[in-house]
Protein backbone atom coordinates (compact mmCIF):
# COMPACT_ATOMS: atom_id res chain seq x y z
CA UNK A 1 0.00 0.00 0.00
CA UNK A 2 1.46 3.82 -0.75
CA UNK A 3 -0.14 7.06 -0.15
CA UNK A 4 1.26 10.49 -0.20
CA UNK A 5 1.38 12.37 2.60
CA UNK A 6 1.07 16.55 1.87
CA UNK A 7 1.42 19.41 4.39
CA UNK A 8 2.50 22.81 4.41
CA UNK A 9 5.54 24.34 5.97
CA UNK A 10 6.33 28.00 7.93
CA UNK A 11 9.95 28.27 8.87
CA UNK A 12 12.56 27.65 6.14
CA UNK A 13 14.36 25.45 8.39
CA UNK A 14 12.45 23.36 10.47
CA UNK A 15 10.86 20.21 11.87
CA UNK A 16 7.66 18.64 10.68
CA UNK A 17 6.31 15.67 13.23
CA UNK A 18 4.55 13.45 11.19
CA UNK A 19 4.37 10.61 12.90
CA UNK A 20 0.23 10.16 13.32
CA UNK A 21 -0.30 10.40 9.16
CA UNK A 22 2.56 7.67 9.38
CA UNK A 23 0.55 5.45 11.85
CA UNK A 24 -2.70 6.53 10.07
CA UNK A 25 -1.36 4.95 6.83
CA UNK A 26 0.24 2.05 8.35
CA UNK A 27 -3.33 1.17 10.55
CA UNK A 28 -5.29 1.88 6.95
CA UNK A 29 -3.16 -0.92 5.25
CA UNK A 30 -4.00 -3.65 7.86
CA UNK A 31 -0.60 -5.21 8.12
CA UNK A 32 0.50 -6.58 11.17
CA UNK A 33 4.20 -7.33 10.28
CA UNK A 34 6.66 -5.67 7.95
CA UNK A 35 8.02 -2.92 7.26
CA UNK A 36 7.32 1.03 6.22
CA UNK A 37 8.93 3.22 4.45
CA UNK A 38 8.86 6.96 4.91
CA UNK A 39 10.66 8.90 1.77
CA UNK A 40 10.47 12.88 1.05
CA UNK A 41 9.86 14.28 -2.05
CA UNK A 42 12.06 17.17 -3.09
CA UNK A 43 15.96 17.73 -3.00
CA UNK A 44 15.77 20.55 -0.16
CA UNK A 45 13.92 18.30 2.50
CA UNK A 46 14.43 15.01 4.26
CA UNK A 47 13.31 12.17 6.53
CA UNK A 48 14.44 12.36 10.50
CA UNK A 49 13.43 9.95 13.56
CA UNK A 50 14.28 11.99 16.39
CA UNK A 51 13.02 12.81 19.50
CA UNK A 52 9.25 14.30 20.14
CA UNK A 53 9.67 15.15 24.20
CA UNK A 54 9.48 19.03 23.61
CA UNK A 55 10.60 21.58 20.91
CA UNK A 56 14.41 21.43 22.11
CA UNK A 57 15.74 18.65 20.33
CA UNK A 58 14.23 20.06 16.94
CA UNK A 59 15.88 23.66 17.57
CA UNK A 60 18.63 21.31 18.26
CA UNK A 61 18.91 19.62 15.05
CA UNK A 62 18.22 23.09 13.33
CA UNK A 63 20.83 24.62 15.22
CA UNK A 64 23.68 22.08 14.61
CA UNK A 65 23.06 21.84 10.73
CA UNK A 66 22.74 25.58 10.49
CA UNK A 67 26.38 25.73 11.99
CA UNK A 68 27.56 23.11 9.79
CA UNK A 69 26.44 24.10 6.51
CA UNK A 70 25.32 27.92 6.36
CA UNK A 71 23.89 29.44 4.26
CA UNK A 72 25.30 31.57 1.35
CA UNK A 73 28.77 30.45 0.48
CA UNK A 74 28.32 27.47 -1.10
CA UNK A 75 28.76 27.66 -5.52
CA UNK A 76 24.62 26.52 -5.96
CA UNK A 77 23.66 30.06 -4.13
CA UNK A 78 24.51 31.79 -7.34
CA UNK A 79 21.62 29.53 -9.01
CA UNK A 80 18.64 29.97 -6.56
CA UNK A 81 20.69 30.51 -3.03
CA UNK A 82 19.36 27.39 -1.11
CA UNK A 83 22.72 25.62 -1.67
CA UNK A 84 22.53 24.76 1.88
CA UNK A 85 19.23 23.30 1.71
CA UNK A 86 20.75 20.40 -0.50
CA UNK A 87 24.00 19.63 1.39
CA UNK A 88 21.54 19.57 4.82
CA UNK A 89 19.01 17.13 2.91
CA UNK A 90 21.51 15.11 1.74
CA UNK A 91 23.41 15.02 5.09
CA UNK A 92 20.13 13.59 6.96
CA UNK A 93 18.40 11.68 3.89
CA UNK A 94 15.37 11.32 1.95
CA UNK A 95 14.05 8.38 3.95
CA UNK A 96 13.35 5.91 6.81
CA UNK A 97 12.04 2.37 7.49
CA UNK A 98 10.74 1.62 10.08
CA UNK A 99 9.71 -1.78 11.28
CA UNK A 100 5.84 -2.71 11.53
CA UNK A 101 4.89 -4.19 14.88
CA UNK A 102 1.39 -5.54 15.88
CA UNK A 103 -0.01 -3.30 13.15
CA UNK A 104 1.92 0.04 14.69
CA UNK A 105 5.51 1.93 13.23
CA UNK A 106 7.87 0.02 15.48
CA UNK A 107 8.87 3.11 17.18
CA UNK A 108 9.78 3.35 20.73
CA UNK A 109 8.42 5.62 23.18
CA UNK A 110 10.75 8.51 22.61
CA UNK A 111 10.99 8.30 18.76
CA UNK A 112 8.66 10.56 16.46
CA UNK A 113 9.48 10.71 12.58
CA UNK A 114 9.77 14.10 11.36
CA UNK A 115 9.48 15.88 7.50
CA UNK A 116 12.84 18.10 7.88
CA UNK A 117 12.43 21.17 6.10
CA UNK A 118 15.60 22.95 4.61
CA UNK A 119 14.11 25.33 1.85
CA UNK A 120 10.63 27.05 3.29
CA UNK A 121 8.18 27.54 3.83
CA UNK A 122 6.61 25.75 1.08
CA UNK A 123 2.69 25.55 0.23
CA UNK A 124 2.74 21.86 -0.21
CA UNK A 125 5.29 19.04 0.59
CA UNK A 126 5.17 15.48 -0.46
CA UNK A 127 5.98 12.77 1.85
CA UNK A 128 5.55 8.96 0.09
CA UNK A 129 4.87 6.57 2.72
CA UNK A 130 4.96 2.69 1.88
CA UNK A 131 3.78 -0.16 3.84
CA UNK A 132 4.93 -3.51 2.97
CA UNK A 133 3.77 -6.85 4.47
CA UNK A 134 6.34 -9.42 5.40
CA UNK A 135 3.51 -12.20 4.15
Amino acid sequence: MQKIITLRTSHRNGLYDITPEVAGVVRESGIKSGIVSVYARGSTAAIMIQENWDQSVQNDVVTLLGRMIPGGIWEHDRQDNNGDSHLKAGLVGPSETIPVVEGKPGLSTWQNVFLCEFDGPRNQREVVVTVISDK
